[in-house]
Parts: structure tokens; sequence; C-alpha cells
């Protein structure tokens, strides 16, 4: 099977981007082309025999269809595609990768470019949540080109405004998955530890460092390398998937939903090394964070992650709202990459709080086009 796709970067994750024109209507058979597209399952975690990274962050593929019968510029589905594992993870969104989306839709002629920043209007169908790209544009193509830095990605290039239009329950319905701001979760092994669930974009369990054992200074290479650690906690978020209903239980948690919900240890800002050997100050963050994806540390901060870590920042009671410090304008959080600020429109109404939007800025580059080639005799249904 040959099929069109381009490769994008969008923020610190990298996927291959495909027309759902293009991809077969079968379900099943299309997830055996994604997964043999990318070289999953690879129990030597290499995905030699494929285009995926090997890590979470380039093992992920985006579906752009046509939006019109939305009412929305174009459609797109998320898969975060396992690596030892023969899963397309669909429960729910990668904001790097929505960064791209726009990009991708400009260039394939799917909406009319306005010069200098062309607005494009997507409905996330894995979340049903409406997103909307600023995306620079110069003679009618995406412009690359600018000044804008994003920690865990060499260089510059044009900075790209993400708004995500009432990002709130977008997995479980819910922005408070159990209605609680703060749930004791009882892990074997562990004991019982205090966590925040919420759900925005995506669906995140907080935990602080210090209820884990950790200072809050570790960075991802020191705690991948501590399976220990790693088993204990993918043990809090599989209770914590069981908990938001998310999963029926700990092992399916682990084995079917291990992208949602991702976890975030969190704490209050301290001054530490960033992975680019940078110092950041404790006066320069409202947040000390880092989230796990697919088992390991990420190397920087989902923007999806970021969403749901800012709305918690905003609700009293979390142990987000408990550790941060108050963001005079932009919400800053401080991740192993560096410093990432967030905007958030947020308000309290008679039925609860009322999220608005909640923005970020990424940039985004479109890598290589051409075909993804699988054998036929890879796929059966």
């Amino acid at each position: 099977m040959r099929i069109p796709a381009v490769v994008m970067r969008g923020g610190t994750s990298k996927g291959v981007f495909f027309h759902e024109r293009d991809l077969p209507e079968n379900v099943e058979l299309r997830d055996q082309f994604l997964l043999a597209a990318m070289g999953s399952p690879d129990p030597f975690r290499r995905q030699v025999d494929g285009l995926g990274g090997a890590i979470s962050t380039t093992s992920k593929i985006a579906i752009i269809g046509d939006g019109t019968r939305f009412g929305v510029d174009v459609t797109y589905e998320f898969g975060q595609v396992g690596i030892d594992q023969p899963i397309v993870d669909r429960r729910g969104n990668c904001g790097n990768i929505s960064s791209a989306v726009g990009p991708f839709a400009v260039d394939e002629g799917l909406v009319t470019p306005t010069d200098p920043i062309t607005i494009v209007t997507f409905l996330n169908l894995n979340t049903n949540k409406v997103i909307v790209a600023h995306v620079p544009t110069r003679n009618g193509k995406f412009n690359p080109i600018g000044d804008s830095v994003l920690p865990g990605v060499p260089g510059t290039g044009a900075s790209i405004q993400l708004d995500f239009l009432s990002p709130a329950g977008a997995v479980t319905g819910k922005l408070l998955p159990t209605g609680n701001v703060v749930d004791h979760l009882t892990v074997p092994g562990l004991g019982t530890i205090p966590v925040s669930l919420v759900d925005a974009a995506n669906p995140l369990v907080f935990v602080r460092w210090e209820d884990v054992g950790l200072r809050g200074l570790e960075m991802p290479a020191g705690v991948d390398a501590d399976e220990v650690l790693l088993e204990r906690l993918e043990s809090i978020r599989a209770h914590a998937s069981v908990l938001a209903g998310i999963a029926d239980d700990v092992d399916s948690a682990t084995s079917h939903t291990p992208s949602v919900p991702k976890l975030a240890l969190v704490g209050a800002p301290r001054d530490y090394r960033a992975s680019n050997g940078v110092d950041i100050t404790e006066p320069s963050t409202n947040l000390r964070a880092a989230m796990m994806s697919m088992g390991r540390m990420h190397n920087s901060y989902p923007l999806s992650g970021a969403i749901a870590t800012t709305v918690a920042a905003n609700l009293p009671g979390t142990l987000v709202h408990d550790v941060a410090t108050e963001a005079d304008q932009a919400f800053i959080i401080g991740h192993p990459a560096g410093l990432l600020p967030m905007l958030a429109d947020i308000e309290k109404d008679p039925s609860g709080w009322l999220v608005k939007s909640v923005s970020g800025f990424r940039t985004s580059r479109r890598l290589m086009e051409g075909h993804v080639l699988v054998p036929d005799q890879r796929l059966s249904v």
C-alpha cells in the first residue's frame, strides 16, 4: 500500500500527517497501516522498520479531513502510536501536533490564505473541541521563519498562536472528572497520596514531587533510568485513570489507554538547571512541573498538558493552585527544557468554573513530503 504523507514538526513533537481521503475506510485496516508505517510494535523500542522516532514525542500521527459539515475549516484526528505495543491511542489530543495542523492545512490548499496571518479553525475529533490557529503566511504559504524560541527545539521559528476554545471536559466530559479538586488515591506499595484530576484539552493527574520522594530538580534522563520510579508513577497514573472513569481497571489503563490521563509532577517554583544548561531562577516561573508521556518523562512540556495545568492553577484547592505563585499576566511553567508561558480566560459563574479559552504559542515546520510504503502482506482484515 502506497499513501501520500507529510512529516511535520509541531512544537516539540513530530508526526506523520495524512489526508483522511487517502486512508482505508476500514478502521482495522487503517490502524494496521498506521502501525506498520510507524514501525510498531517494536519489542526493541527503536521503530527501525518505520517512520517513528523511538520515543513518544516522535511516534504520532495526524489525520486531516474536510471540516465543512462541522462548520470549521478542517477536522483533525490525533493518534499516539505505541512503540512496543500495537496501539493507536485516540483517547486524547496532542497540543504540539495541533500546532502543525494549521500550517498543513494552508500548504495543502485546504484553506484560503490571508497574509500575513491566516486563521485556521479546526475540530479535534478526539475531544470534539475546536482550536483556532493563527498561522504566519507569506505569498499564500506557511512561513516558518521567525525569531520565536521554543525550549526543546533547536533554532528559531515563526510563532503560532493556538486558542483552545472551551477545552474543559475534553475526554471525561467534566472539568473535574471526580467532582473534587483533590482526591486521595491509594496505590499498592506507595500508600495513600493526594492527587488532583483536571480535564482540559487532555485529562491530567497532578502529583506533588515530594509525595513520590522527589525534589523537583530531577531531569528526564535520571527519571527514565529509574525503573522502580517509572513503575511507581505508572501505577499512580493507572489508578487515577480508573478513578476518572477512563479505564475499567489498572491493567487496561496501562495496556489500552497509556496516553490518558497523563501524569504531571508539580511543585512550588525553585532554582534549577534546565536540560540546555540554562539556570532557571525561582522568580521567573509560577510553577515547577514535569510531565510523563507513555511511560517516560517528557523532555519539555506538552501543550495540551500545559492547558490543563494552567486551568488547574486557576482552581482554588487543587494541588497546582496550592503550590503555584500568582501570575501577573501569563502563567509561566518551568519545565525540564525551560519556560512555557500560557494565557487563560477563566471565570466563575453560578454553575461553576467556565473555561472560555486557553492559549499557547508554538513553532512548526514541514519536514518531508512523499509516500509511505507498507507491504500488502503486512495488512489483513
